[in-house]
């Protein structure tokens, strides 16, 4: 997912896209593990769209704070 849509969303529109990615993340870190993913740079890709989602989250939460 870009930034610029990642910006666009609130703070728990922010909170809820963390939560599926990580479950998506976790879907794909198990099939995996069984040997049935085929695309091993997927995982990468959702661990850096985690990322970027929980950075975007804390800056929209310290920029209400202030």
């Amino acid at each position: 997912m870009k930034t610029s849509e990642l910006r666009a969303k609130d703070v728990a529109a922010l909170e809820k896209e963390v939560t599926d990615l990580l479950r998506a993340h976790f879907g794909l870190r198990m099939q995996k593990a069984t040997q049935q993913l085929t695309n091993h740079s997927q995982l990468r890709k959702t661990r850096r769209d985690i990322a970027r989602a929980k950075t975007i989250l804390t800056e929209k939460k310290k920029g209400a704070a202030k």
